[in-house]
């Protein structure tokens, strides 16, 4: 397998993590933030480069290394798990991917459509890309990721009009964003045996 270039967040919090269900199958992808609630509150375990399954007080007991992500406790540092293990979740999902303001960053890999800078969620906004005061509806293909400062700049006019081209076209996601994600954000190589061989592939440089 081929290395995969690690990518160390602003906010490790935001950083992607991987949640497979029971039979070892990838269900979404959440927040750090989220992972480590899920991890401490008994509902998932973290895998280990090995894939072995630790709850929260044998994680927090890992020694970190070099290449981990982490975030500093009372404890000592605390390294941002790749992937979880859900501990009672055993269905795969189907159906569409729910609107939500978190799944559009998700899609956007957290990165403003018109000015093509990629943030912390705590910085980013919903953009509808028609207005919602000229018809526009909340829907993935009228939702967009933005910064505070396009959010504002192009208050209520079009991207046309503002002179902004959106960075792609929003669309509608399935329940394969999972594999969709891994490609187009941050990956990591204990992802590649739950979502294929895609996520090895080379990512392309960032801005």
């Amino acid at each position: 397998m081929r290395q995969l270039r690690q990518h160390w967040h602003s906010d490790p919090l935001t950083a992607p993590v991987l949640v497979l269900n029971r039979g070892f199958q990838p269900v979404r992808v959440t927040t750090a933030r989220h992972a480590f609630v899920m991890l401490f509150s008994g509902r998932a375990r973290a895998l280990d480069p090995d894939f072995e399954a630790l709850d929260f007080e044998a994680w927090m007991a890992e020694e970190p290394r070099d290449e981990d992500e982490g975030i500093g406790t009372p404890r000592g540092r605390l390294r941002v798990p790749r992937v979880l293990l859900l501990a009672s979740y055993n269905r795969v999902p189907h159906g569409p991917l729910r609107l939500s303001r978190r799944n559009i960053f998700l899609r956007d890999n957290h990165t403003c459509q018109y000015c093509a800078r990629r943030l912390p969620s705590r910085d980013l906004n919903l953009d509808h890309v028609i207005p919602r005061s000229r018809g526009g509806r909340s829907t993935w293909e009228n939702l967009v990721t933005s910064c505070r400062t396009c959010n504002v700049e192009k208050g209520w006019a079009t991207p046309d009009e503002w002179g902004m081209p959106l960075q792609r076209e929003p669309t509608r996601p399935s329940w394969s964003i999972v594999a969709q994600l891994a490609r187009t954000q941050t990956r990591y190589e204990q992802w590649a045996p739950f979502i294929g061989a895609d996520v090895a592939a080379p990512m392309p440089p960032e801005e």
